[in-house]
């Protein structure tokens, strides 16, 4: 069976597959003898020296709770209530007295849960025959002689603070119990009394037990002149092994210590030590059997051996029959890593080397497609954001959007966010450094300041270029933060940065905070078009979303004078006349104080009336400017020159090569004078005939011509003529209406017709509009 399994396997199981049933179950043996051999050495030795730091540690809790007992009792006896105020006090009659010492007893005698019973002893009066008095802690007069005597040899001692072991309890007058005692009043050569406080023999046995944490063996206390012994379970002073622990401490005894005793077939740990006791020094013995200490350790190496032979045993059958189970993984992983062609004759080969060799193609391999994906990485996570911040993310949720940043690397959990449109201007007055043209390059050097001061500023941040002298930044900041003053700092540096290096100015846009992803797209439209109320004029301006207000100020007035002048210089062919005249609207539209929106929404309106010119010479817009969206060109401009190139080269030179193509030079000479005539006379009774008669032509031509070349006829020119500078009246003047009337040449009745008959409404009814706006 062996050998038939063999011949499906490679070289390097064959080889090694005899070694490890060999060497299979060693292991295990040499654990179980080392285990063994330290259970009954090194590891008996520690447990034992643990054991002797275990109970000094407790030993040392019983030592405070004694001090602070000697401490509490030195404290009240030194205590006002307990002075000379109390000797041939008459307590029957001072009853509060009697009941304030009782009370102080009792508060003392539930201090400590070793005391059984605090005393206050005050000696009689030999001359006066005045009788002993015993606080208990109730006030009794000791009329017991011998009581008495016992209670005076506690006073009658050099000592003024000592412990002693008396049988003080009338209720059991043969039970000794370990007492402190401390005269009163404290610190007094002749004192009259005494504080007495016993301890609870079953406490003090309580306490001595947690010395040691085995029931077997013994734990006693005596002190030096072996006249006070205290047993925690029960043995006699005079019991044989307490006696013979007693002899072997003394031996060698030095302050403390440890060492292993024998009796009766059992080996003890003994640990001994001192209490330093006022006026005297107290030794506590703790003997255990070594057995409970080292047993369950002797046992398990035991336990562990003989689990090492078994194994050892096991280890050839399980060893071939696990090696079974074990190389088929391999296999498996050979089929899956090398070609079956590769396999055919791979057999007398080490399987693990065929492995190696593929593993390290397949890393190489991988290592190739991880740069690749770490470079294509940045332009990935910009694409995102691109997307982002455009909307087309909408139908995703919340939840997918944290998932996908965070697949991306960015860290939204618990993060607030906020968008800052960067927009540069001034490129048109770089005195040579830039051109048009060069607005990515601007750009994306402008960005790049952007990184590197973003990294300085927030933990966070992510830029993306728009190429059109436009930036966006995003910043992930944890909730919960301010942001304003930060915000702040970083415009201002990043201001400074630019006109330094770039010699440009810049408008930056912050939205409110946020804190979800999903608000994110409406937060930037929101910062974009606030950047386009940014004022007309080239320098640094800050908009914050919260602070910004539409309608805090109204519009430079729409200069209708200008846009009539050039739509006409545009209708006769008057180009360089054309291209004053834009510059001079356009000036007119950026007023001190105009918004980038208000001068943009004017050259649209300037489009718009162009378009409409062309439409009513003829001209089809769609024809001349091959289906070019100019709307969307205009509004995607941001430079006052910029602006003007475009509409000079988009605009006014088509619109002249068509115009010259369609009529000759001479028409529009004859149509100009007759269009200056009418400009300067139509306040006046004007006709067709008398404006031929002035320009020397015929009333017909001049019809006929007139509405080739301007696309409207005579008397529809002069009365659009007259209501433009009707409407200019009624807003910039006080003037009556039949003053206006007749200052642009119109009786009052039929002005009025006229009026409402183009523009809708009244004069009247005009003007209140106007004046509202």
């Amino acid at each position: 069976m062996i050998a038939r399994f063999f011949s499906g396997s490679g070289s390097f199981y064959r080889k090694s597959l005899m070694m490890f049933l060999f060497v299979a179950g060693i292991p295990g043996i040499i654990t179980g003898i080392i285990v063994y051999y330290m259970a009954g050495g090194e590891l008996e030795s520690e447990l034992l020296q643990l054991h002797n730091n275990q109970i000094e540690q407790r030993s040392m809790n019983m030592d405070k709770q004694l001090s602070n007992l000697e401490m509490m009792l030195a404290h009240w006896a030194f205590d006002t209530r307990f002075d000379y105020s109390l000797y041939g006090l008459d307590f029957t009659r001072e009853f509060e007295k009697t009941r304030e010492i009782t009370n102080t007893l009792l508060v003392m005698q539930g201090s400590n849960t070793m005391i059984h019973n605090v005393s206050l002893y005050l000696k009689g009066g030999e001359e006066s025959g005045e009788k002993p008095k015993l606080f208990y802690p109730e006030y009794s007069t000791v009329n017991d002689q011998a009581a008495a005597a016992l209670y005076d040899s506690l006073i009658d001692t050099e000592k003024t603070t000592y412990w002693t072991q008396l049988a003080l309890d009338p209720a059991n007058p043969g039970k000794r119990e370990l007492t402190f005692v401390h005269h009163i009043p404290g610190g007094i050569q002749q004192p009259f009394g005494a504080l007495v406080v016993r301890l609870d023999n079953e406490q003090v046995a309580e306490a001595l037990r947690t010395i040691t944490p085995y029931e077997n063996g013994e734990n006693f206390l005596m002190d030096g002149n072996n006249g006070m012994y205290i047993s925690a379970n029960g043995h006699a002073a005079d019991s044989p092994f307490v006696t013979a622990v007693r002899e072997k401490v003394e031996m060698g005894r030095s302050g403390k210590g440890s060492f292993l005793f024998n009796w009766n077939d059992k080996t003890y740990a003994v640990t001994y030590g001192n209490f330093a006791r006022i006026m005297d020094n107290w030794l506590y013995v703790s003997a255990s059997p070594i057995t409970n200490i080292t047993a369950p350790v002797i046992l398990i190496s035991k336990v562990i051996l003989m689990v090492s032979l078994i194994a050892l045993l096991l280890a050839v059958f399980l060893a071939w029959f696990a090696s079974r189970r074990m190389y088929s993984p391999v296999k498996r992983l050979m089929k899956e890593l090398i070609p079956a062609a590769a396999l055919y004759g791979a057999e007398r080969e080490n399987e693990f080397a065929l492995i190696e060799r593929q593993c390290r193609h397949l890393s190489r391999e991988s290592s190739e497609l991880n740069a690749s994906l770490l470079e294509q990485l940045p332009y990935v996570r910009e694409s995102f954001l691109h997307q982002l911040l455009q909307g087309y993310l909408y139908a995703y949720s919340e939840d997918d959007l944290c998932q996908r940043m965070e697949r991306y690397t960015w860290q939204v959990q618990e993060k607030q966010f906020l968008v800052l449109y960067v927009q540069l201007t001034g490129i048109d007055s770089l005195e040579g450094k830039f051109k048009f043209g060069d607005e990515g390059l601007v750009t994306f050097a402008s960005v790049n300041m952007i990184e590197e001061l973003a990294k300085d500023y927030f933990e966070q941040s992510s830029t993306i270029n728009f190429h059109d002298l436009g930036s966006c930044l995003l910043l992930f900041m944890p909730q919960g933060q301010s942001t304003s003053e930060m915000v702040h700092q970083f415009s201002e540096e990043l201001a400074q940065k630019v006109n330094k290096l770039l010699n440009m100015r810049v408008t930056l846009a912050v939205s409110r905070v946020m804190t979800r992803i999903s608000d994110i797209p409406l937060a930037f439209e929101e910062v974009k078009n606030a950047a386009s109320f940014r004022n007309y004029h080239n320098d640094n301006q800050f908009i914050e979303m919260e602070k910004l207000d539409y309608d805090e100020t109204s519009g430079p007035q729409y200069p209708f004078t200008l846009e009539r002048e050039f739509l006409q210089a545009l209708r006769t062919g008057q180009e360089q006349d054309a291209r004053d005249l834009l510059s001079d609207f356009q000036k007119a539209l950026s007023v001190k104080g105009a918004k980038a929106i208000d001068v943009q929404q004017g050259m649209l309106h300037l489009l718009g009336a162009v378009q409409h010119t062309m439409l009513v010479s003829g001209i089809q817009p769609s024809r001349l400017f091959q289906g070019a969206n100019l709307y969307e060109q205009l509004s995607q401009i941001k430079e006052p020159a910029a602006v003007r190139d475009w509409f000079q080269e988009r605009v006014i030179t088509p619109f002249m090569r068509e115009l010259s193509s369609r009529s000759d030079c001479q028409v529009k000479r004859v149509i100009e004078q007759s269009m200056i005539f009418m400009q300067n006379n139509f306040m006046h009774d004007i006709s067709l005939d008398n404006c031929a008669d002035h320009i020397g032509t015929n009333p017909f031509f001049l019809s006929k011509s007139f509405k080739r070349v301007t696309g409207k006829n005579f008397i529809d020119y002069l009365t659009e003529l007259r209501v433009e500078r009707a409407k200019e009246l009624l807003r910039d003047s006080e003037l009556k209406i039949n003053t206006v009337a007749e200052q642009v040449g119109y009786q009052h009745s039929y002005f009025n017709r006229i009026f409402k008959k183009l523009e809708g409404m009244t004069p009247t009814r005009y003007r209140e509009l106007s004046r509202t706006e």
